[in-house]
């Protein structure tokens, strides 16, 4: 617990001094922390912490933390859940039920489940994953057809809301340029939904570039938690 808690407050350091050295204020950034592969204790003791949104990227996993956490009493049970990881549709339905944002809307047919599982409830906050790379097979619609995609959600999903765009950066190139590409997917967005105005975007190796471009999100994972369990 001594060591999270002295990676979380170091990490939140380094955030601030990005969002500064680039005129930006620290309180309105959103720091996710992804707990993938780490067991739900590790939740509770975040959010012992002060950690109010956690992060998952397996649908099962995301279920399983929120499902055992909801049963204690304290911060944990008032986490915000995020699901950050590739979604496909059939999932989709358990994915909703235990999502409070969804970061990985990126075709028609996954926004169409994720609505049909529950056209009536609480509207769900959405992000369009957007794909920076050259490879077709990667998770991601491509820049230039993330406007029909958000035309689509906004005129046939009424149960989401369209709140911006997420993405990773490649590899292959630099940070700062793919977060480039990805303001100007957030800017045809929001042709189509003037208030999507989140940005998802920023890791622990990259999360100074991604706030420099605009991100309203990081995802920050083992710069907190620390390395996965070996069984992980």
């Amino acid at each position: 617990m001594t060591d999270l808690a002295e990676r979380l407050t170091a990490l939140d350091a380094r955030i601030a001094d990005a969002a500064r050295a680039v005129g930006r204020d620290p309180g309105a950034l959103t720091r996710i922390v992804v707990t993938k592969f780490h067991p739900a204790q590790v939740v509770a003791d975040l959010a012992a912490l002060g950690v109010r949104d956690v992060g998952e990227n397996r649908q099962q996993e995301l279920t399983a933390k929120r499902a055992a956490l909801q049963q204690v009493e304290g911060p944990a049970a008032d986490v915000r859940w995020h699901f950050i990881g590739q979604l496909q549709s059939k999932k989709a339905r358990a994915v909703r039920a235990a999502s409070d944002c969804v970061h990985s809307v990126d075709r028609d047919r996954v926004a169409d489940a994720l609505h049909a599982a529950d056209p009536d409830g609480s509207v769900l906050d959405v992000f369009l994953q957007v794909n920076l790379t050259d490879d077709p097979g990667r998770g991601g619609i491509s820049p230039g057809e993330v406007e029909t995609l958000a035309e689509h959600v906004a005129a046939r999903c009424p149960s989401l809301r369209v709140c911006g765009v997420m993405a990773v950066a490649p590899l292959t190139q630099a940070p700062a340029a793919a977060f480039e590409r990805l303001a100007a997917a957030a800017d045809a967005v929001r042709r189509v939904v003037p208030d999507a105005a989140w940005m998802s975007a920023g890791m622990s190796g990259d999360f100074a570039e991604a706030i420099a471009a605009g991100a309203t999100h990081l995802r920050i994972g083992t710069a907190i938690t620390g390395p996965r369990p070996a069984d992980g």
